[in-house]
């Protein structure tokens, strides 16, 4: 497993949600009912993208995610993101978030599947860099940290050998094998089959460096091509495109990890169960550690500073009121599932959800302080939420 996948994991699936949320708030502010009670102003779009992007590239919490370090659990990257979701005054319930990180999990795993060598996964990256620091230019604070962040990433893995970019795209492959989440978007664009496995194709350019296949060269012991012979190789290859930038700033040629969002859809961005991501319900020695490290670094569970007398905001991500609260009850009761699993996003204090949340983190907390040694020091965990606190 590689120790470098973390980063690249949170980058790439924090961009897909930073997607979705940009798109509805787009998509309500310019609504033709504008006078409806909580549609969202274009002033509270670039505050909800300035505070959530201003979390996820915090300084503190860039440089711990960029030390080596295993790749966490589903469970634990979804309280994080939505914890970082929830660092403005938008609020998700918990049935919206789980549908949300869905939608999340299939964009970045049609990503890396449609990637054309291991190393292109930092292009990947840096395409939803790119088009983040494009939605705070407005904003000199977060565009500095988002530069920032963007340098220590270049830093960091510009060194990895073709190996270690191997084992970085395993780990990934591992993590994302049994997300099989049917999106309307890919459904529509055929490229994903009704059981939720994606269609790859056989035709297209081959990544940079590799030649097309279909010739079989023999050569003697000087070196001296003898032979070559041609094999039918069930596709229609073409010679490579030009290598993208892995600079700052340049082109990265690719197109994988841009905003397909930008059209308004709400249709497109439904999700239909064909088999859930696996819960992770086995207990996990490592869960204080990877809730201090990551679930709690923002800080306290409860929105500070959000002022109580600010007036709330909803959402409808994908379509309809009805189509939530019948996920709700599905959740709560325990019934079969809809056909389609609507993701919505409530935007409103909700402070029952945060509280739970708090009790989560505080059982793992009490579990975990239990088992430790009385003689051994604080673990690095901790440390990192002293550190946060005081930020």
């Amino acid at each position: 497993m590689s120790v470098r996948t973390l980063p690249l994991v949170f980058i790439n699936l924090g961009g897909e949600m930073l997607y979705i949320l940009d798109q509805r708030l787009r998509a309500q502010n310019t609504s033709e009912d504008n006078s409806e009670k909580g549609v969202w102003s274009e002033y509270d779009r670039k505050r909800v993208m300035n505070d959530i992007v201003g979390t996820m590239f915090n300084k503190s919490f860039m440089d711990e995610l960029l030390k080596p370090q295993q790749l966490y659990s589903h469970r634990t990257l979804k309280t994080v993101l939505t914890r970082i979701a929830h660092a403005s005054i938008m609020r998700l319930n918990p049935a919206s978030m789980d549908r949300l990180y869905e939608l999340m999990i299939m964009a970045f795993k049609y990503q890396v599947f449609l990637c054309p060598r291991p190393k292109d996964l930092l292009l990947i990256s840096y395409n939803h860099i790119d088009t983040i620091r494009e939605l705070v230019k407005e904003t000199p604070v977060a565009l500095n940290q988002v530069e920032e962040a963007h340098r220590k990433i270049i830093e960091v893995y510009t060194s990895l050998s073709e190996g270690e970019f191997q084992l970085l795209r395993q780990t990934l492959l591992i993590f994302l094998q049994d997300s099989h989440i049917r999106v309307s978007l890919f459904m529509k664009n055929k490229v994903q089959n009704p059981n939720g496995r994606f269609v790859l194709s056989t035709s297209g350019p081959v990544p940079h460096g590799i030649e097309v296949p279909g010739l079989i060269r023999m050569f003697d012991d000087k070196g001296k091509e003898v032979t070559r012979s041609e094999f039918p190789t069930g596709g229609s290859y073409t010679s490579p495109i030009r290598e993208g930038s892995f600079e700052l700033h340049g082109d990265r040629v690719i197109r994988l990890g841009l905003n397909m969002y930008t059209v308004n859809h709400p249709e497109e961005t439904h999700t239909s169960k064909a088999a859930p991501v696996k819960a992770d319900d086995t207990p996990n020695l490592l869960a204080k550690e990877e809730l201090n490290q990551l679930a709690r670094l923002m800080g306290s569970m409860k929105s500070e500073s959000t002022p109580k007398s600010e007036p709330g905001f909803r959402i409808n991500l994908f379509t309809t009121d009805e189509e939530e609260e019948e996920e709700e009850a599905r959740t709560a009761g325990g019934a079969g599932e809809p056909l389609f699993g609507v993701i919505n996003i409530q935007a409103m204090q909700d402070e029952q959800f945060a509280t739970q949340l708090a009790q989560i983190a505080g059982q793992f907390a009490d579990e975990g302080e239990q088992s430790d040694n009385p003689g051994s020091s604080s673990n690095k965990g901790d440390d990192l939420l002293d550190m946060m606190d005081q930020l």
